[in-house]
């Protein structure tokens, strides 16, 4: 650690010279206040310096809607902030319906085991899903055919999560095979929305 060596006395600021100082520090607070802040913040400007500035305008304005806060929170209250709170719950309610899930699908499968999941869906409509596993890993084939017409969507192996949706080019069942390759039973949760009239499972 360093250490600064010590001054000598005759370097040092005299009692005088402190006292100078500290005259000098206080008249230039004072003016910055009378001068800065009584403009900027108050509105008031006893030296013209203010306006000069730009200063006294900025702080009228602040005083003005300072003034119609306090005013408007005399007149209303809490019913204000409560009424703007009303509104945000009802935006976010309505936005939280429009995207829950309509049906949710847990199923288990031991090793070796097989299933098949689908939703019935007319020529253009949208599915969004959301799965998840847990105890293992699964296998899945996300496909659909019907009429000598086949898609498929994506396919997956030794995966513990999902998430999309897909639209689809033509009415018949769309969906999942699920096969259960590890050594534990697994899980799935699986979470549907969208635009289909049943959920179909063959095992």
């Amino acid at each position: 650690m360093h250490n600064a060596p010590k001054p000598n006395l005759e370097d040092l600021p005299t009692k005088a010279q402190l006292r100078r100082s500290s005259i000098i520090a206080g008249i230039g607070a004072a003016a910055i206040s009378v001068m800065v802040y009584m403009p900027a913040e108050l509105g008031k400007d006893p030296t013209g310096v203010g306006g000069f500035l730009g200063l006294t305008e900025m702080g009228e304005i602040k005083q003005q809607l300072a003034a119609e806060a306090a005013a408007d929170a005399e007149t209303h209250g809490e019913d204000s902030s409560s009424l703007m709170n009303d509104v945000l719950g009802l935006f976010v309610g309505t936005a939280h319906a429009q995207e829950a899930w309509q049906d949710q699908i847990t199923f288990t499968l031991s090793p070796g085991e097989y299933t098949e999941i689908k939703a019935t869906m007319d020529e253009g409509a949208t599915l969004f899903y959301e799965w998840s596993s847990e105890g293992g890993r699964i296998n899945f084939d996300l496909h659909a055919h019907a009429d000598g017409q086949d898609v498929t969507y994506e396919k997956g192996r030794g995966k513990t999560s999902g998430e999309g949706s897909f639209e689809t080019p033509f009415a018949g069942n769309h969906g999942w095979f699920w096969r259960n390759r590890d050594d534990e039973a697994v899980t799935v949760t699986l979470q549907l929305r969208g635009d289909y009239s049943a959920i179909v499972r063959d095992e």
